[in-house]
């Protein structure tokens, strides 16, 4: 019967796991881009609601609640993950007339 701590050592000298770890990392690095939504006077919330659902592919209670965060602290982060996921998100948002920036 072989020894589990020595097997379990073993396991950090193998380069297959350490690139495995490494590319968890990376992803991990890259879900902490996040698209944030600013307040405006100027749209309103059914607006901003239906563009949060149409962009971001929202539920409607999850751009509801976004829509209030974002109203009454003015606000929120409405995705998080890589740019190629958020970048277009956050161009559709501009082009609508919200404000937004990637962070």
């Amino acid at each position: 019967m072989q020894n589990p701590y020595f097997n379990h050592i073993h396991d950090y000298d193998n380069p297959q796991r350490e690139y495995e770890e490494d590319v968890a990392v990376m992803e991990d690095i890259e879900e902490n881009n996040r698209l944030v939504l600013w307040n405006d006077d100027v749209n309103t919330f059914d607006f901003v609601i239906q563009c949060l659902i149409e962009i971001c592919h929202h539920t409607l209670e999850q751009a509801e609640q976004c829509t209030m965060l974002v109203h009454y602290k003015g606000k929120c982060t409405v995705k998080t993950g890589s740019l190629e996921l958020i970048e277009p998100m956050h161009e559709k948002l501009l082009s609508r007339g919200l404000t937004s920036e990637i962070q």
